[in-house]
């Protein structure tokens, strides 16, 4: 069996509005600590995470706890690309994108192609480290992207408005010869 536990990041700062580069808060530095003591009975072989600042930062006190030094990057597990600008009315957004897969805003990607490269992201992942259990560090939305994915389009925009705010959070996804047999969420660490 191989178990992969996705990490949502903790709160990170939004005044910084580049994506890569976006750090933690105070809270945040904190918070990530939930996930670390979370994991900490899991048997965690590896830790991996999206390339975004946030997302690392979040892992890392789970790669310190297991003697890791380098978390390997996925780009394909990066946060959706919203817009070239910074986006203030998120919700309306938010909305519009998941009763439409499809939909998205001029230099951004829709849910359909987030979900699409993150999934092929995991079965890579799932291939090459089969039979481990594996810490990701993620993403909200793209992260809810997989979950609908793997409950079969059962977690939808109710589910993603009431995670909005819960940073960090985790999921766990088994799969067994290369195939997912369950998805649960864990809000409350």
């Amino acid at each position: 069996m191989t178990n992969l536990y996705f990490v949502r990041h903790a709160e990170p700062n939004y005044n910084n509005h580049d994506d890569m580069s976006r750090e933690l808060t105070e809270n945040g530095l904190r918070d990530r600590m939930k996930a670390r003591d979370f994991l900490a009975d899991k048997n965690i072989d590896l830790v991996l995470s999206s390339p975004y600042k946030r997302s690392v930062d979040t892992v890392r006190p789970i790669a310190d706890a297991i003697g890791q030094q380098e978390i390997r990057t996925y780009y394909d597990l990066r946060e959706r690309t919203v817009c070239d600008e910074w986006l203030y009315c998120f919700d309306e957004y938010a909305r519009n994108q998941w009763s439409d897969f499809t939909y998205k805003l001029d230099g951004g990607e829709c849910l359909g192609e987030v979900q699409q490269r993150n999934i092929a992201a995991i079965n890579r992942i799932v291939a090459e480290y089969e039979g481990r259990n594996i810490a990701i560090g993620s993403h909200g939305t793209a992260l809810s992207t997989i979950i609908h994915y793997y409950t079969n389009g059962k977690w939808n925009f109710d589910d993603f408005q009431r995670i909005k705010k819960v940073m960090p959070f985790i999921v766990k996804i088994s799969f067994e010869e290369g195939k997912a047999v369950s998805c649960e969420v864990f809000e409350k660490l």
